[in-house]
């Protein structure tokens, strides 16, 4: 089974997308909130980390540099509203593994899945 954890300032956005990714098959580690990505990957050492970019304590930016000095073959989806070349270019330098643009929907999240990472999904 592949494992996740799902960090977003937002509750409802992590209780949709862990209601979602449960459906396709995927064991939810860990559900974390603004600033949790990087001690969560470090317990739990998940197969793919879900992180919102925009948040107000720590962003997803910081996580995702952290993590990734961690583990530099972290595999790490982000999850953002903001549709600026600015933020699509910093993270692909942060080498991350995909985009998914809220609002999303199951038909996104299960394209990543399947075309990215080879997941059969449900």
């Amino acid at each position: 089974m592949i494992s996740c954890i799902i960090v977003d300032d937002d509750y409802n956005i992590t209780k949709v997308l862990s209601d979602i990714l449960e459906l396709m098959g995927l064991e939810i580690l860990a559900i974390g909130h603004d600033g949790k990505a990087v001690n969560l990957y470090e317990i739990h050492r998940p197969d793919i980390l879900f992180t919102d970019i925009m948040m107000p304590k720590y962003d997803g930016f910081y996580g995702i540099e952290k993590i990734k000095e961690i583990d530099s073959n972290a595999k790490i989806v982000a999850i953002t509203a903001d549709v600026s070349s600015e933020t699509q270019q910093r993270l692909y330098d942060l080498n991350i593994s995909e985009i998914i643009y809220k609002p999303f929907n199951q038909n996104e999240i299960k394209k990543v899945l399947t075309e990215k990472y080879r997941i059969n999904t449900k």
